[in-house]
């Protein structure tokens, strides 16, 4: 695939040598084709690029070579994070059998290395069936000393600011904030046409970005858009342009004016310093508020741009002399024309908060009177007072009565009286009167002596509770060291409340019993309590579940079994039960706690004996005893690590037993297979160059088969 390369020496110039067109067309051929196998191979990889903030639009971030010969290929841009409009799709071009791809900078690209310094493209190639995906990073590097044009000052609508005609000559209008600006040498200028009469004067711009008004102003200019061209430059070529539109807003026609000239608002005084009290509103352009009377105000204040009036002090009417009504005078303005304005006259009413409950001495009476005292003896007269409120009326109502069924005592006004005829002889009906006696003020919200329960009671510790609430008057700071206080005992009683279910000793009870018919047999009693209140013994019972024929009943905590109730014909053979025994605490308390207990009975019925004597047949009943049989089952239940010791265990064991058998079989496979004689005497041929010794030991040897016993010789 190579061709020879030449090279072609000029003339007497001498020239240096040249590669052939055709030479370096092929050189060229098998570099890209070289490339394009080496990018195929790395398409996995991400790509990193650094890329200047100068750079604009249409630069050429990155070119990709493909090598794709039997299908259309396709680049696409996947995804861009962040989300922008810089990147143009990228484009793909073939040349020489080879494809490029190009990743550009849009039309609207403004690289800003302040704002976003990176950026994660995703790329997508498909050649036919093969897809190929991969990151492509760029880095945004910041230009030192380049002045950046972004934002709303370069898109294509431009910026708009909106202005008064009624501002000053010459006034500072707008002020233009681009990065770079900082650096020393940075020009602006207007380059777009300003002349008369549709501009009153030209506006200017200062090297800060400070946009003037013209010297003329801008009266009689309303309705109109200023369109100013502006460019930026710095040194060295490096420019920008950018549109600001300024419109012109009239002022209206009916100046500064409130929809109502006085408004009045009631609060509490309960609001703290800071609090919100009412925001008042005006007509105008840019507007102002202040309060002008009373000057200066020492309870209100005011938003001077939101028109929100608040409190600057605690409005308590007790501390607040003058508090209760408070008349301000408001005034609305321009703020470019303070003599535009308008007024309001605000009342703001305080009203007294009901923060203390009626105190009453008092608060706890006892007293003893004989039971001759007539209907409509005194017993007291409440003296109650509310620290809200001095000599404000109040609500005296009788809440209960103990005992509940009589109505003994009575209340008129605030005087407590009896209210029938109290008789010591009617069981119950003395010993003790009692009532509850609910003061109430009529501040708002109306105030009671309140008490919260703040943890769990338990009757089994402690029954009872006395309480004294002490009340101590700080709403005074003429003399701090003296303080007015009260005090008062409440006395609560706990009442029982069931707070454990029962449990059954034992809660599994498994019997046999022997019936007969017509008889009822006592099977089992069940024993229920509750440990941790043992005073508490009464207890219901129910069966529930396999009593469908009410064989089975619960007298008291004894269950029962009656063989009357069937009907026959009667079962012979023995029949088991299931029951499940519903165990409540009973009393007046609730909740009814409760449990279960089972009651397995095999019930087996006995038959009736008959004596016979002539002809008369006599039935003799046999003697009932209730019998209780108790099976005992024993079962072996090792646990898991024995279980593997002892297997292992038992497999040496095998193991060994095994190895001593096969020992034993092979000596006695060697006591069968004993030399015969002649070969014992080939061995003592064999052996008979040796010393005398020899010949003892074959004597001995003789010995001991003379003496081997039969069965041995014979097995020989």
């Amino acid at each position: 695939m190579f061709e020879q390369l030449t090279w072609q020496r000029g003339g007497a110039d001498k020239q240096p040598p040249l590669l052939s067109l055709q030479a370096t067309m092929v050189l060229l051929r098998f570099l890209m084709l070289l490339f394009a196998l080496i990018v195929s191979d790395l398409h996995s990889l991400p790509w990193f690029i650094n890329v200047s903030e100068h750079e604009g639009p249409g630069t050429i971030l990155q070119s990709f070579l493909f090598n794709c010969s039997s299908h259309m290929p396709t680049l696409e841009l996947v995804n861009v994070q962040p989300p922008t409009t810089f990147f143009n799709p990228p484009s793909l071009t073939r040349w020489q059998g080879i494809y490029v791809g190009k990743v550009t900078l849009s039309s609207s690209a403004r690289l800003d290395a302040l704002a976003v310094n990176h950026y994660e493209l995703q790329l997508r190639y498909t050649c036919g069936n093969l897809v190929m995906e991969g990151p492509l990073f760029v880095d945004v590097q910041r230009a030192s000393g380049h002045v950046q044009c972004v934002g709303q000052f370069v898109s294509p609508g431009g910026e708009t600011i909106q202005v008064p005609e009624t501002v000053k000559p010459g006034a500072q209008l707008y002020t233009l904030l681009l990065p770079g600006l900082e650096v020393q040498g940075t020009q602006m200028n207007i380059i777009s046409d300003q002349d008369p009469p549709y501009f009153p004067g030209p506006f200017s711009i200062s090297e800060q970005g400070c946009l003037q008004a013209p010297s003329q102003g801008l009266k009689g200019q309303a309705q109109k858009i200023f369109r100013l061209q502006i460019s930026v430059s710095f040194g060295q070529g490096q420019s920008c342009q950018g549109m600001l539109m300024v419109k012109v807003l009239p002022v209206p026609s009916s100046q500064v004016s409130f929809l109502q000239k006085t408004q009045s608002i009631t609060i509490p005084e309960d609001k703290v310093p800071g609090s919100k009290v009412v925001q008042v509103q005006a007509r105008g352009f840019d507007l102002r508020y202040e309060i002008f009377s009373p000057m200066p105000s020492p309870l209100y204040s005011i938003g001077s741009v939101d028109g929100v009036v608040r409190t600057t002090v605690s409005l308590e009417l007790a501390h607040a002399r003058g508090a209760a009504v408070t008349r301000l005078q408001v005034k609305a303005f321009e703020r470019l024309q303070p003599w535009a304005s308008a007024e309001l006259d605000l009342t703001v009413n305080v009203l007294s908060v009901n923060r203390w409950p009626p105190h009453c001495i008092p608060a706890l009476l006892v007293t003893q009177i004989p039971e001759t005292s007539p209907v409509g003896t005194v017993l007291n007269t409440l003296t109650c007072t509310d620290p809200d409120s001095t000599g404000a009326t109040l609500d005296y109502q009788l809440r209960f009565h103990s005992p509940p069924d009589l109505a003994s005592l009575c209340l008129r006004d605030r005087v407590l009286e009896v209210n029938a005829t109290l008789d010591c002889d009617t069981p119950g009906a003395c010993f003790q009167h009692a009532a509850s006696i609910l003061v109430l003020d009529h501040g708002q919200p109306q105030m009671t002596r309140e008490i919260h329960l703040l943890g769990t009671l338990d009757y089994e510790q402690q029954r009872l509770y006395s309480l004294i609430v002490l009340l101590i008057d700080h709403g005074q700071d003429w003399d701090p060291t003296y303080h007015r206080s009260g005090s008062c005992t409440i006395t609560i009683e706990v009442e029982d409340v069931n707070d454990h279910p029962p449990e059954c000793e034992p809660p599994f009870q498994e019997l046999t019993i022997y019936t007969t018919l017509g008889h009822s047999v006592e099977v089992t009693k069940v024993s229920c309590w509750i440990p941790q209140e043992p005073q508490r013994l009464t207890f219901s019972y129910s069966i529930m579940g396999e009593n469908s024929k009410n064989q089975f009943r619960m007298q008291e905590a004894i269950l029962v079994h009656n063989y009357s109730l069937l009907e026959p014909p009667w079962p012979e053979q023995s029949c088991t039960y299931e029951l499940l025994i519903h165990v409540a605490d009973a009393g007046p308390s609730i909740p009814h706690l409760s449990t279960t207990a089972t009651i397995i009975v095999h019930l087996v019925p006995w038959r009736n004996s008959t004596v016979a004597t002539g002809t008369q047949r006599t039935t003799v009943p046999s003697v009932m005893t209730s019998l209780l049989v108790t099976n005992t089952e024993t079962f072996w239940h090792p646990e898991p690590w024995f279980v593997v010791v002892l297997t292992a265990t038992g497999a040496l064991l095998l193991l060994a037993l095994g190895w001593l058998v096969s020992k034993l079989l092979q000596r006695f496979t060697q006591v069968l297979k004993a030399p015969s004689k002649p070969a014992q005497a080939l061995m003592l041929n064999s052996i008979q160059g040796n010393e005398g010794s020899i010949e003892g030991f074959m004597d001995a040897q003789r010995m001991e088969m003379s003496q081997a016993p039969s069965s041995v010789m014979n097995l020989v």
